[in-house]
């Protein structure tokens, strides 16, 4: 009888652990280098683009434009978001300690913060209390001193920028309970197969608070690795802005062929005139002739010592290229769409009168198409090892309290 007691004990110590558990995918790491991540955030409360942008330390404009969002509105860095929309977050993603992660997140304390609404109402589930408090080497978090500066380790993954040998860009994403695998797959354009391997899942099963890693096809740029921007990668139909807010580069839609221009706020930049040519950044020429279609591009190469590196191409081609599209651009947000607490921005949709979608603004507009820079096939991301986040006191207290039920359940029966 008390074999089987013990037995059972165990059963119920082990199903209280897998209830209280989390799990966030981790991807080991050995160098020092350092990669483009999103994060998958929701508003906890209404907050002005600025403050967001402020909670991430990041660049207002990358937000933006990491989101589709037109960047041509007055004020639009103080444009308030509301309450519960979903945003993706440029973030770097640096090598700390064998692990991928970010810990360029610092947040100062207010007096009613607790370590636990930092992490799950503030950074909307990315961290939790325990990571804070290690992160941050804190005794006592019932004590926090009032304008503490706190490191916020967010979680993130590179798998060397690339999804089964194609471009990517990986979200992490926090589950929530309306989710399924399916659903997440479906959302975000990729296979429940993929998911499963890329977080190194055994199954499909999912619960709220597990961090799932999320491949996004983008658009990947070759410059050089003195560049500036050395790494450059837009997911499939957002923006980056980049060159000190004196380029905008776009991904798709219907290619991931990487296309950039001119911002529509550059005002004190370098030249961006391809030498020995009339062209401009985004700008082409073509010329039917009898072998195909001779077509002149002038494209963007990075941003070095302050300067926009351009570059003249010619090629021969089977067909002409057509107009540049551009990904739709999403009016500033003021309210939360009915189910959109559950899921992304709303996708962009096709251009239509009234839907509130725009095309980006240039101070010089390209003749024709650019067809881009080529992705770059690097290696398969491989899977991560998926780690447990467990909260040791809610765990331990629950044990107890089925521990103290079951003894007496069994006392019983003896």
């Amino acid at each position: 009888m008390r074999s089987s007691k013990t037995i059972i004990l165990f059963l119920i110590f082990i199903n209280v652990v897998a209830f209280v558990t989390s799990k966030s995918t981790i991807e080991p790491c050995s160098n020092n280098d350092s990669c483009n991540a999103l994060l998958g955030y929701t508003l906890y409360t209404d907050l002005k683009v600025s403050e967001v942008a402020s909670l991430f330390q990041i660049d207002p404009i990358a937000l933006l434009t990491a989101n589709s969002i037109d960047i041509s509105y007055p004020d639009i860095e103080n444009h308030i978001l509301p309450s519960q929309y979903f945003l993706k977050i440029p973030i770097t993603c640096s090598c700390v300690d064998g692990i991928r992660k970010s810990v360029s997140t610092h947040y100062k304390t207010r007096p009613s913060d607790t370590l636990a609404s930092i992490a799950d109402s503030i950074y909307s589930g990315l961290v939790s209390a325990d990571q804070i408090k290690e992160a941050n080497s804190i005794q006592d978090p019932s004590v926090l001193d009032v304008g503490q500066s706190l490191v916020v380790p967010l979680p993130c993954t590179c798998f060397n920028g690339t999804d089964n040998s194609l471009p990517a860009i990986y979200l992490s994403y926090v589950v929530l309970e309306i989710d399924t695998l399916v659903g997440i797959a479906s959302r975000y354009s990729t296979t429940i197969t993929d998911l499963m391997n890329v977080n190194a899942m055994g199954n499909p099963a999912i619960k709220a608070g597990d961090i799932l890693a999320v491949p996004l096809p983008a658009c990947a740029s070759k410059f050089p690795r003195y560049a500036f921007d050395y790494g450059l990668i837009v997911p499939n139909g957002s923006y980056a802005i980049t060159a000190s807010h004196c380029v905008q580069c776009s991904c798709g839609p219907g290619n991931l062929d990487l296309y950039c221009m001119p911002a529509s706020l550059a005002v004190s930049c370098s030249s961006m005139q391809c030498k020995n040519s009339n062209l401009m950044l985004g700008n082409v020429t073509w010329a039917r002739s009898s072998a195909g279609c001779n077509v002149t591009s002038c494209s963007y190469g990075g941003y070095v010592n302050g300067s926009i590196v351009t570059t003249l191409s010619t090629s021969l081609q089977p067909r002409c290229p057509g107009p540049q599209e551009f990904p739709p651009l999403l009016a500033p947000p003021t309210t939360v769409n009915k189910g959109s607490i559950f899921s992304p921005a709303p996708a962009p949709a096709p251009l239509s009168a009234g839907s509130g979608t725009t095309v980006p603004k240039t101070t010089v507009l390209p003749t024709t198409g650019l067809p881009g820079l080529p992705p770059v096939g690097g290696p398969m991301g491989g899977a991560s090892a998926a780690c447990s986040l467990v909260n040791p006191l809610a765990t331990s207290l629950i044990a107890v309290v089925l521990y103290l039920f079951a003894d007496l359940m069994m006392s019983m029966s003896l």
